[in-house]
C-alpha cells in the first residue's frame, strides 16, 4: 500500500472534514461564498420552492465551493513550486483559475435569479 493510501474510510473521512475545515479557516472568499450559499438556500426555502428547483440552488451553489477550493488548491501548488516568486505562468494560471470561480458563481447567481424571479412572479400575478 502506498505511504500516501488512507487505511481506512472513517481516516478518509477525517481527511475530507479537514481539508474543508482549513478550506473555512484559511480561505476568505470560501467564507464569503458559504455565507452566500446559506442566505441563497434560506431564500429558497422561504420561497417555497419544489424539491428539483432546490436542489439545482444547491449545486450551484455548491458547484461554486468546489471550484473556490479548487482554485485554492491550484494557488498553493503554483506558489510551492514558483517558491513564491513572481512568475508570468504562474500569473496566468491563477487568473484563469480565478476566472473559473467568478463563472460558476455568476452562473449560480443567475441560476437563483431564474428560479426565484419566477417563484415572486408566480406569488404576485397569480
Amino acid at each position: 500500500m502506498n505511504k500516501f493510501q488512507s487505511r481506512s474510510f472513517q481516516k478518509s473521512l477525517m481527511f475530507a472534514l479537514n481539508g474543508l475545515r482549513l478550506a473555512f479557516r484559511s480561505q476568505r472568499n470560501f467564507r464569503k461564498h458559504l455565507v452566500i450559499a446559506f442566505f441563497t438556500l434560506s431564500i429558497a426555502f422561504l420561497l417555497r420552492v419544489d424539491i428539483v428547483e432546490f436542489c439545482i440552488i444547491l449545486f450551484a451553489n455548491t458547484f461554486v465551493l468546489v471550484m473556490e477550493m479548487m482554485n485554492s488548491v491550484i494557488e498553493f501548488v503554483i506558489d510551492a513550486y514558483y517558491r513564491n516568486k513572481w512568475a508570468k505562468l504562474a500569473k496566468l494560471s491563477k487568473d484563469i483559475a480565478a476566472g473559473a470561480v467568478l463563472l460558476s458563481a455568476v452562473t449560480s447567481a443567475i441560476i437563483s435569479l431564474l428560479i426565484y424571479g419566477s417563484k415572486i412572479y408566480q406569488l404576485y400575478y397569480n
